[in-house]
């Protein structure tokens, strides 16, 4: 380590600490988005589901206010997370603190990559105590050892860490927006039948060219389901696609390595995440060809975690779906799976599955009930056609996400060493300028 090198106590390094443990806010459903440490995960603060009243803000936050850029860390349930305040006005919960660095000493970027190091989480649950709920206390928490190269140093490393956690949130945002164009275009078409509407009144379909306008009906007429366009049917999802339930695996099964197997709770709205999935070794797995995921498979939970749906992007190693996770089979697979995977991932379904649950401990869903959700089927044309707009959305979801990883692969191999000084900043320039 370089003699420029400083080693102090983070108490020593800080210009604010500003700990609201041993205080609960009286919460609102609007108003001032309250930190909570259940939403800072993963480097980032995810979107707040409580709040303050604007009124109770000034009287609450007495102990100090945070500032864009202040670091927030959690301090107990889980332990160690970290994330970056942005501009917006925000309200702190317990088992959160808010860091300051000092100026000129400690930036507040490179402070937020360097508690995401082993070695910083390793001290965090050195100093920490409880069984159940580990936890650190604030003085402990003052003691724990910095080790800092000159803020010029600082800045230029935590710029390109940085760098690379834009690029992921931008891919991220990305995914979101084409989310939402996918579920919008499905409600207009198949749900409030703008286009047929239109028509209807002798209006020209809004967004949709020519030729698939013409696909359209004019005109409504009675179905089981109510008023549907003219020449479609009254259906249910198993006109679009089959189901498959996962396998048994047992309890002696599990290890530490080898396979990804998806649980009930991996399946989460949006895209599968592998990383905590229990796993399976190869062995295991033999013969169990027909239980392997593929890229853009749209799975569904059927116990506990009822009608939540997920797709699954590109693993490696092949990853296996578990007893009570439903797979939703189409014939060509992500081709034509774009009006089951939108009809699942509409609030409806969701609420279509929990009624048809049954269960006083735990809900569960058969994969019959799952496949009989109504939904008015179109002409096979207007079909295809949503299909391959909807095809080419998902493949840019898919394609953004595994990028993303790639990214974030990146960052983590590069964040301990460019913390510790042993990665060369120009060679990490290089690096960062490649991969973007």
């Amino acid at each position: 380590m370089s003699s420029e090198w400083i080693c102090a106590p983070l108490e020593q390094c800080l210009d604010a600490l500003i700990d609201y443990r041993g205080k609960t806010p009286v919460k609102t459903s609007s108003g001032i988005p309250l930190i909570t440490a259940k939403v800072i995960k993963g480097g980032r603060i995810e979107t707040p589901t409580e709040f303050i009243a604007l009124d109770n803000y000034d009287s609450w936050m007495r102990r100090g206010i945070p500032m864009e850029g202040d670091v927030v860390l959690t301090v107990e349930a889980p332990l160690g997370e970290v994330a970056q305040l942005g501009p917006e006005k925000v309200a702190l919960a317990q088992r959160v603190v808010t860091l300051r660095g000092k100026k000129g000493l400690l930036d507040n970027t490179y402070l937020l990559y360097l508690l995401q190091t082993e070695e910083m989480l390793d001290q965090l649950k050195t100093r920490a105590t409880g069984t159940t709920v580990v936890g650190i206390k604030q003085s402990e928490l003052r003691k724990v050892q910095l080790s800092l190269p000159p803020v010029d140093q600082q800045v230029a490393a935590a710029r390109i860490l940085k760098a690379l956690d834009d690029r992921i949130t931008l891919l991220r945002e990305t995914n979101a927006t084409l989310e939402a164009i996918a579920q919008a275009l499905f409600k207009s078409w198949f749900v409030d039948f703008d286009p047929v509407c239109a028509k209807a009144e002798g209006r020209q379909p809004e967004g949709v060219d020519a030729t698939t306008a013409a696909l359209f009906p004019d005109s409504f007429e009675e179905s089981e389901l109510g008023l549907v366009p003219k020449g479609w049917r009254a259906g249910m999802l198993s006109d679009l696609a089959s189901f498959q339930n996962g396998y048994a695996f047992k309890s002696q099964d599990w290890t530490d390595t080898g396979h990804p197997v998806v649980k009930i709770g991996d399946v989460k709205p949006g895209l599968i995440d592998f990383s905590g999935c229990s796993r399976v070794d190869p062995a295991t797995v033999i013969g169990l060809e027909r239980f392997k995921l593929s890229r853009g498979d749209v799975l569904v939970g059927m116990t506990g975690y009822v009608g939540e749906t997920g797709l699954v992007p590109r693993i490696e190693p092949d990853a296996y779906i578990n007893q009570r996770v439903g797979r939703l089979v189409t014939r060509a697979g992500l081709s034509d799976i774009g009006m089951v995977y939108c009809a699942v991932r509409d609030p409806a379904y969701k609420a279509y599955a929990e009624a048809q649950s049954h269960g006083s401990a735990q809900a569960n869903v058969s994969g019959a009930a799952l496949l009989a959700y109504p939904l008015v089927i179109p002409s096979p044309d207007l079909l295809c056609i949503f299909n391959r707009i909807a095809e080419t959305l998902l493949e840019s979801v898919l394609s953004n996400h595994e990028q993303a990883q790639i990214l974030t692969q990146l960052r983590d191999t590069l964040l301990p060493r460019l913390i510790s000084g042993q990665l060369r900043l120009p060679e990490a320039e290089a690096l960062l300028e490649g991969s973007l």
